[in-house]
């Protein structure tokens, strides 16, 4: 995306943010005109309300915005799709209000994909006055990389364009990586991986990619993310409708990869490795059956109920994988179940982890940076649902136990390494249109984990 966030300009339209409060006694010292606007308008400051008000040469002069009742920075994500293009910069707002959090919602209103359409008339541009515009740049552009690759269809983006967009982003950061693919999984031991991706063109093979940043001797963040560029459901095929929106199956991948971006561009304290199982859950005469049992990376045999359950396959073998490297802190991103959105909705992602301190620290981060989360119980008496006849674990489990997003996460916490570790659920898309989050991808959670993990590590 190009920078929306100004360190400098020549000229910058007045922005004043105003919270219902204020605004009779602003209104009382404005000058007339601007009374009149706002009568005509009905302007009252409401939250996300926006009133141009035009100079004595019909150029527009100064911008008034509504906060409503609280000065919250994220109401400044839905500024910019009520602004024409130009320079704009924030001169009055209420005591308290974050102006770093106010350019950061700023800059993620202004996305837009336009991949494959003509590009849209200028977007706004915010002069972005005592913030740290390289910071706010980064996370937004980060934020973006995750929407743009979650929006883009799985015939452009397949497990090959992921391992591109990985090799960009290690070479960029002077990172490592290592990618191994199709049949060779079977010899580096990811047989989950491979049983998952297998049925796929082999120009769409299966393939485990990992990134690796940082000095030796610094703390091993690890992050995991699904990376299913297509979901079919296997031979348990999704019906039309549940296969609709699954070129967005591989979100998890998307997130892995924008978090480790960030962390890497702000040159935090600590190692990093990013790992991201990409896979196409395809249909052929080769694909997982039903009924078979599969081997992982950590040794435990899994019974295949669902071939739709794929997502837990492969993070099994990528969470095993991070054990080995024994991390001081274990992430892992998915859209992994429908259980979850019924549980929360879409805008909600729910999360996972036995680990108090994380679980007040990831939500306490989520708050502040308006990304919000909220925790669900890894509750271990639906563990037993998990149990195989035939296999050490299955991947569906059994219909009594009913909590399809709890169980995913027991499921995976078999896999995890030992330490603090959390599961996040996200859906990655928004499903209505609003003001600065158009229908489709969206970056959830990551913004937040982000700031957790800069203090944890500082």
């Amino acid at each position: 995306m190009s920078d929306v966030i100004l360190d400098a300009a020549e000229a910058a339209t007045p922005v004043h943010a105003l919270l219902e409060s204020e605004l009779e006694a602003a209104l009382a010292t404005a000058p007339a005109h601007v009374r009149g606007h706002a009568a005509v308008s009905q302007f009252k400051a409401k939250a996300g309300q926006v009133l141009l008000i035009p100079g004595e040469d019909g150029a527009l002069a100064r911008v008034l915005f509504g906060l409503g009742a609280s000065a919250d920075a994220a109401s400044f994500r839905g500024l910019p799709s009520k602004l024409n293009g130009g320079v704009y910069r924030i001169e009055q707002a209420p005591e308290g209000l974050d102006r770093t959090q106010a350019a950061l919602a700023f800059a993620l209103g202004s996305y837009k994909f336009d991949r494959y359409k003509t590009p849209a008339a200028e977007r706004p541009q915010l002069l972005a006055e005592g913030v740290d515009v390289a910071e706010v740049r980064q996370v937004a552009h980060a934020c973006a990389l995750a929407r743009d690759m979650i929006n883009t269809p799985a015939n452009d983006l397949g497990p090959l364009q992921i391992e591109t967009i990985a090799r960009e982003i290690a070479e960029q950061h002077r990172a490592q990586i290592t990618v191994i693919t199709g049949d060779a999984l079977l010899e580096a031991n990811y047989p989950a991986v491979h049983a998952v991706g297998r049925a796929a063109a082999p120009h769409r093979a299966p393939r485990m990619i990992e990134i690796s940043w940082g000095e030796a001797g610094r703390p091993l963040v690890a992050i995991v993310g699904k990376g299913v560029v297509f979901d079919t459901g296997g031979l348990d095929i999704k019906p039309s409708a549940g296969m609709r929106l699954m070129k967005k199956d591989m979100g998890g991948a998307a997130h892995a990869l924008a978090l480790g971006r960030m962390i890497m561009a702000a040159g935090l304290p600590v190692r990093l490795a990013v790992l991201v199982p990409t896979v196409e859950n395809a249909i052929s005469g080769d694909a997982m059956r039903p009924g078979d049992i599969i081997a992982s990376r950590k040794g435990l045999s899994i019974e295949v109920g669902n071939t739709d359950a794929e997502g837990r396959l492969i993070l099994a073998d990528a969470l095993t994988r991070a054990a080995e490297l024994e991390p001081a802190l274990t992430l892992d991103l998915a859209t992994l179940t429908g259980a979850a959105r019924i549980a929360l909705g879409p805008q909600l992602p729910p999360f996972f982890t036995d680990d108090e301190e994380l679980a007040e620290a990831i939500a306490r981060h989520a708050r502040a940076a308006a990304d919000p989360v909220w925790r669900l119980p890894l509750w271990k008496p639906y563990a037993d649902a998990l149990d195989s006849d035939v296999a050490e674990i299955k991947n569906d489990p059994d219909a009594w136990a009913q909590a399809g997003a709890v169980t995913a996460a027991l499921f995976l916490q078999r896999f995890a390494p030992a330490g603090p570790w959390a599961h996040f659920d996200v859906f990655a898309w928004n499903s209505r249109s609003q003001p600065g989050r158009p229908v489709g991808g969206e970056a959830q959670a990551i913004r937040g984990l982000y700031a957790m993990i800069r203090e944890r590590f500082a």
